[in-house]
């Protein structure tokens, strides 16, 4: 019997019916504008991206190659949802130092910090609760609050960050369920909320019954004047999670962040956290605690901090050299951003497909408003490109200013 066969039919795509959330989830402004901005030939200022070179590749493999050596089957195996206990102990040991004693209960490891924005989010909030952000935020922690339909409300920010004198206005007219804030450094602003501000923020979450999340990824990289309390240190009433992660020190493809609350507040993270990935990957934990035990990381986090000085300086004094007359800038004491107006007439997204043909890139700041979007400014990265490379890059966004 001969068998014949025949090209089996294309079958029809199928719409799905998807979430409500999604129609109220976009896409990230940064992402899109990063498959253009990152390709070799551009001098990019888009990505919030650490320097490459200063990762300490090496202590990261012979950390790994010991863990595999000594420790390979358990490191292979499945973990707690709190976190691998050493590393937790290094990281209270951490917190101390700085200010914020906290015991292994009111510790857990995630998967960098926006996997701590993202657990919060789930614990706190129900659909149509109020979530208050200075306007501009961080864009992923908008889109996540969007994801769980939480209607975000804005506050304002200045050189002395979010302008914590607005609150009473808003919880007058709603009742506020979450704060989100990034104290240091702020991306995309750069600015720092001032010592009198985190007093008066912690205040108010306690006297309204408010959680607020600090969220504090570059709270190591201070470059200029004194270290202020964080927020969770000057909080007595658990009413303060704070979020920390060594992506902007150690390296971001670790995947290791953690955050510190009260011990309720990480038992229902702990809980949410073991329905979204079980726990954080196993081997980087383990690796990562290994590093820590024999690896210098305060002078290794000093010698970021002198470099990024070194390289936000010289995007201020070549900003200072080449841009036309009406552009203003923030002053960073740390982090990786800086935060530029550009002179009035201009919008960001205007310029940016001028500024690609002239090969250098930045981020339009309209995506981190969340509210009265201000097309003028634009967001720029300093920690990505050496100091020649950065003044040559805000020579050439300078020519594309001055062209219009």
């Amino acid at each position: 019997m001969t068998l014949t066969s025949s090209a089996m039919p294309t079958p029809s795509p199928v719409s799905l019916q998807l979430a409500r959330r999604m129609s109220r989830m976009k896409t990230s402004a940064v992402r899109e504008i990063l498959k253009v901005a990152e390709r070799p030939d551009i001098l990019s200022f888009a990505g919030g991206l650490p320097a490459p070179e200063l990762f300490p590749v090496e202590a990261i493999a012979q950390a790994h190659a010991e863990v595999f050596a000594k420790e390979g089957p358990a490191a292979m195996q499945y973990s707690t949802t709190e976190g691998y206990g050493p590393l937790r102990e290094w990281i209270c040991g951490h917190l101390a130092q700085r200010g914020l004693p906290a015991t292994l209960e009111q510790v857990i490891i995630t998967a960098g910090s926006q996997q701590g924005i993202d657990l919060v989010a789930k614990v706190m909030l129900d659909p149509g609760d109020v979530v208050v952000v200075e306007n501009p935020s961080y864009l992923a922690a908008l889109q996540n609050f969007d994801g769980y339909e939480a209607r975000i409300e804005v506050v304002g920010s200045d050189d002395e960050g979010m302008r914590v004198d607005e609150l009473a206005e808003l919880a007058a007219r709603f009742p506020l369920k979450l704060i989100y804030i990034v104290p240091n450094f702020q991306n995309p602003k750069g600015t720092t909320l001032s010592l009198a501000r985190r007093h008066a923020l912690v205040r108010f979450a306690q006297r309204h019954g408010v959680l607020i999340l600090e969220d504090n990824p570059y709270g190591e990289l201070r470059f200029r004047g004194e270290a202020l309390p964080s927020l969770a240190s000057l909080d007595d009433s658990g009413v303060v999670v704070q979020l920390g992660t060594f992506s902007k020190t150690l390296a971001p493809g670790l995947r290791i962040g953690w955050a510190v609350g009260s011990r309720e507040m990480m038992r229902a993270l702990t809980v949410v956290k073991q329905s979204t990935d079980l726990h954080t990957a196993t081997l980087a934990q383990r690796a990562t605690a290994r590093l820590l035990k024999q690896f210098d990381y305060d002078r290794h986090v000093t010698r970021l901090c002198a470099v990024y000085g070194e390289r936000c300086q010289t995007m201020l004094d070549a900003l200072e050299a080449h841009m036309p007359e009406g552009t203003r800038w923030t002053h960073p004491d740390g982090g990786m951003f800086l935060w530029a107006e550009l002179p009035r007439g201009m919008r960001g997204e205007d310029i940016l497909p001028r500024a690609i043909e002239q090969k250098v890139a930045f981020v339009p700041g309209n995506p981190f408003f969340a509210a009265h979007p201000r097309s003028e400014c634009i967001r720029l990265n300093f920690s990505n490109r050496p100091p020649e490379l950065i003044e040559e890059g805000m020579q050439r966004l300078a020519s594309v200013l001055a062209a219009q």
